[in-house]
């Protein structure tokens, strides 16, 4: 350094540090010989925190405002340079601000994935994301654990410490939690504050406060991920196969209740027998409609009517009655009527439906 140098710092006294950067943590105020003017004004601003040290001890930590620095505020220093009889100027001091904002939007991930076991799928390797925010709590303990005499310490320079901590900590909460897997999704919100409650007090350790762990994204397998889509695509399949049932039945009532709409309900019930086939092969699709008078209709195949309280619907051919049969519309005492008959019976009395009826077995003999 210049005399010149020399002689403007020595006249230099006024201490402050005026934070341009996004990602500074500790910022160093450099001083020739780390001397200070008795007197000199100590400018600490928001979310700031000046840091004296002496000869490697950390001595006094000031708050934001404004300080004049003589023996009065500086009872630490005071002592460790034994001014038994007033204050010395210049003295010799280094001043470390420290940024005490919160520092946002900080990454953290797994490098590699966690192994868990579900009770569903067993053994189940995961990889995890999210954020994280901190701050500093106490700026004389992150000097002395983490940034050292380092003259201007960035966040980049401890997040990787920070981000092995949270997911060591992560693999570990999950196997904790005992989540399973298919709710790891609707649980984000409760795994992010346990792994905060959890690895907070660690961070303090360090002089670090961790404020928030945000868990965005748990990625499954894609064997796993495979399993699931199949299981879901089976569980519409079978939801689908209850509701056309249930619209099979209120059919058949819909018909047997209107005898000129009979016609028009039976391409219904055949519409929605068609798409079951093309979804689960489900059912098979009903004939076309055909008139609604059984004595004047001449038909080469055999066509059935069905009657519901006092109403007649149809005709139906074999395949979609034997349709009706399995998904419980017709029953053995639902009244039925073909070509040919000269009045209506049940339809267990016609010999094509027994297989789907069943016959009942003799009664057991006497003992």
């Amino acid at each position: 350094m210049s005399l010149w140098e020399k002689a403007v710092a020595e006249l230099v006294d006024v201490i402050e540090w005026t934070d341009d950067s996004s990602d500074t943590l500790v910022w160093k105020f450099p001083r020739y010989a780390d001397e200070i003017k008795y007197g000199a004004q100590l400018i600490v601003r928001p979310a700031q925190a000046a840091v004296f040290v002496n000869r490697g001890t950390i001595a006094d930590v000031f708050a934001p405002g404004q300080h004049t620095l003589s023996t009065a505020n500086l009872p630490v220093l005071t002592t460790l340079q034994g001014w038994k009889y007033g204050f010395q100027s210049p003295f010799k001091a280094e001043v470390y601000f420290v940024s005490t904002r919160n520092f946002t939007n900080l990454k953290w991930g797994t490098k590699n994935p966690v192994m868990v076991r579900d009770p569903e799928f067993g053994p189940v390797r995961l990889r995890s994301f999210g954020t994280y925010v901190v701050r500093i709590a106490d700026p004389a303990t992150f000097i002395r654990e983490i940034a050292g005499t380092n003259p201007h310490f960035r966040v980049e320079e401890v997040s990787e410490q920070l981000k092995n901590l949270i997911v060591t900590r992560f693999s570990d909460m999950l196997g904790e939690s005992k989540i399973p897997l298919l709710d790891l999704a609707a649980n984000y919100n409760d795994l992010s504050a346990f792994l905060t409650a959890k690895i907070a007090p660690e961070f303090l350790e360090y002089g670090i406060e961790v404020t928030k762990i945000l868990v965005e994204n748990i990625a499954l397998p894609q064997e796993v991920e495979a399993a699931l889509d199949k299981k879901t695509s089976m569980g519409i399949i079978g939801n689908l196969d209850n509701f056309l049932k249930f619209q099979s039945a209120n059919a058949v009532e819909a018909a047997a209740k209107n005898p000129g709409g009979a016609a028009a309900a039976g391409i219904g019930m055949g519409m929605g027998f068609a798409m079951a086939s093309q979804l689960g092969k489900l059912a098979e699709p009903a004939p076309a409609a055909a008139p609604a008078d059984p004595p004047e209709l001449p038909e080469r195949a055999v066509r059935y009517f069905v009657g519901k309280d006092g109403k007649k619907a149809g005709p139906f051919d074999l395949e979609a009655v034997l349709g009706y049969i399995r998904k419980g519309a017709i029953t053995r005492e639902t009244l039925m009527w073909k070509h040919g008959m000269a009045e209506w019976q049940n339809a267990a009395s016609f010999t094509e439906f027994t297989l789907e009826f069943g016959a009942a077995p003799p009664p057991l003999p006497k003992q």
